[in-house]
């Protein structure tokens, strides 16, 4: 019961209960063998999804990185989320975790692995953020936009749970991993220049994007649509109150590098519908900076 880092935990928990070893063992896609043990997951915040994902990140502090473990037996046989269990969220972490919800449905809805399965859920899922997310920061007793943003959250974690995600979690893990920062908050100063970078890739698809997050679009090229996409993201992550740039949160230059040596290893990085060289991500750290 708990966020996604308690899912995370119980998740690598039962991996290393179930097969033995050690949790680094299968750091990964579909490491383990055995069959996974029991596990309902009771969902506290709308933002992760790790409640009814094969997604398992765990803190690995001696290499300061975050290990994405992907691996469809530790999906939970039971998933509960109830809207009533999240009213208690404070503003930030509200804004956080919704912001962490869209970057999943975004990233999923230009993945290189999307289908209209899972183009379906992420749309709904960034219509449905889009329009909650600001009112359930700004009054956590409303219990519409928490039933709203619970149902966006899950949506996103059926998108990307299928899909996969791209170099804005993949450069983000590394943040969680160097400096311990929030999850969310990483992802939503990611985003918007991951997005930038991506769209020579995924031009029409983040047109899309901007139409599900309510901009009109109409009269504009397809360049002109998905850059209003873009606008969109960083004029959501405004009004919800995340920090402009990474450099807020104590992040250094020095330690960029590494982390995009990091990121270029990190498994959600294959399915970003943009191959990004080394120096590409260092300067996509720098941007956000």
């Amino acid at each position: 019961m708990g966020g996604g880092s308690s899912h995370d935990c119980a998740k690598g928990i039962g991996l290393v209960a179930s097969n033995g070893g050690k949790i680094h063992d299968y750091e990964g896609i579909d490491q383990s063998e055995n069959p996974f043990v029991p596990y309902v997951a009771i969902n506290t915040t709308a933002g992760t999804a790790s409640e009814m994902t094969r997604f398992c990140i765990i803190t690995d502090s001696s290499r300061k990185i975050k290990m994405a473990i992907v691996d469809w037996r530790v999906t939970p046989g039971a998933s509960i989320n109830d809207p009533d269990l999240m009213a208690g969220m404070p503003p930030a972490l509200t804004a956080a975790t919704g912001m962490d919800a869209l970057t999943h449905a975004i990233e999923a809805y230009v993945s290189t692995a999307a289908t209209p399965l899972t183009d379906s859920a992420a749309l709904m899922a960034i219509e449905l953020v889009s329009k909650y997310l600001p009112k359930a920061v700004a009054n956590g007793a409303d219990m519409e936009a928490r039933e709203k943003m619970s149902f966006a959250q899950f949506l996103a974690g059926m998108a990307f749970n299928n899909a996969s995600l791209g170099y804005v979690h993949a450069m983000a893990h590394q943040l969680g991993g160097f400096y311990n920062l929030p999850h969310g908050v990483c992802n939503a100063i990611l985003l918007p220049v991951v997005s930038k970078f991506n769209v020579i890739g995924a031009t029409e698809r983040f047109g899309d994007i901007a139409r599900a997050m309510g901009e009109n679009t109409a009269g504009l090229s397809s360049r002109e649509a998905a850059d209003a996409a873009i606008e969109a993201i960083k004029a959501l992550s405004v009004s919800v109150g995340i920090p402009k740039g990474l450099t807020e949160l104590g992040v250094k230059e020095k330690d960029l590098e590494t982390m995009a040596v990091n990121a270029k290893a990190d498994a959600c990085q294959l399915t970003n519908p943009r191959t990004a060289t080394l120096q590409e991500v260092v300067q996509l750290f720098m941007e956000a900076m």
